[in-house]
């Protein structure tokens, strides 16, 4: 699944591939995801937090349509997977594959993977967000 997901997130920083919505606002954000989904993805905005939402986009990781949150931290983007599931809530696990780092975890039906090239700290911190 990591993988994947890293393929995903290298896609998405080809021109043009990055965002189907472009907003901070997440009340612009969420409603976009209206329809083109069987799920609502949680969609939150970190800005005082130093991560500021970006925008979305619709992603497709191993034949599942999937809500992508964009984020930015400092001058890096950070991509945030979602999917609903019916496992239970996990704790993140995470890794590192060709060089960006990746957290996964299930919460609240959700299951969620942030990949970025920020550094792991910084990845932990957005995770921890994005989970309460």
């Amino acid at each position: 699944m990591a993988a994947a997901i890293v393929d995903a997130h290298l896609r998405s920083l080809q021109p043009g591939h990055l965002e189907d919505v472009v907003s901070t606002d997440q009340h612009t954000v969420k409603p976009w995801f209206d329809g083109k989904l069987d799920f609502a993805p949680p969609v939150r905005d970190f800005v005082n937090e130093g991560f500021p939402l970006e925008g979305g986009r619709l992603d497709v990781v191993r034949g599942r349509t999937v809500a992508v949150l964009v984020y930015g931290r400092r001058k890096h983007l950070v991509n945030v997977f979602v999917w609903p599931t019916t496992e239970a809530d996990s704790e993140p696990l995470s890794g590192t594959q060709l060089g960006y780092h990746w957290i996964d975890w299930r919460k609240g039906g959700m299951e969620m993977c942030a990949v970025s090239d920020v550094n792991r700290d910084d990845l932990a911190d957005l995770q921890r967000l994005l989970a309460q």
